[in-house]
């Protein structure tokens, strides 16, 4: 039985998902029961939605003063539980490198606090990225750099 949030998510994103924003492109009921015949338990495939529905609503919340490039994020210690070091690490080199910005990262950050998984894996956090990057239009290539990141190590094996 699969009954991980994120395992949903990714079969979602795999399978599901319409190619022009993270919508699903199908009945949303109908997805559901596929889900749950698939193997995955109803409660996660319920979180996943509501998931989903956190990633489309508009991030009126997040308020980003523009930053100086010598300014870090600190991360609180619920955050600092979820996120380790590695994961940290990540997404500070993706803002270094301008894959990300203050407002994609908060972003990601708010979709990792949203799941009920207590300790995340690097490969995880870098689908939730892809997620959140898919549902941004104006990221096109910072889509296109994390998608190849995770396909290839798929392909390969191989951590970057």
């Amino acid at each position: 039985m699969k009954d991980d949030i994120l395992d949903v998510l990714m079969y979602l994103f795999e399978n599901d998902i319409d190619e022009e924003e993270m919508g699903l492109n199908d009945d949303p009921a109908l997805l559901k029961r596929e889900l749950i015949e698939a193997g995955f338990l109803s409660s996660q495939v319920n979180k996943a939605f509501t998931w989903l529905e956190g990633l489309s609503e508009p991030a009126n919340w997040i308020n980003i003063n523009p930053q100086r490039t010598a300014s870090i994020r600190v991360y609180v210690p619920d955050e600092c539980d979820k996120l380790d070091i590695e994961c940290r690490g990540f997404l500070l080199h993706l803002e270094q490198i301008g894959v990300l910005d203050a407002m994609s990262r908060e972003l990601i950050i708010d979709r990792v606090m949203a799941l009920d998984t207590e300790d995340l894996e690097l490969e995880q956090l870098k689908w939730i990225v892809l997620m959140v990057l898919f549902n941004q239009a104006e990221n096109e290539e910072a889509l296109a750099w994390i998608e190849d990141i995770i396909y290839q190590e798929e392909r390969t094996g191989h951590l970057h």
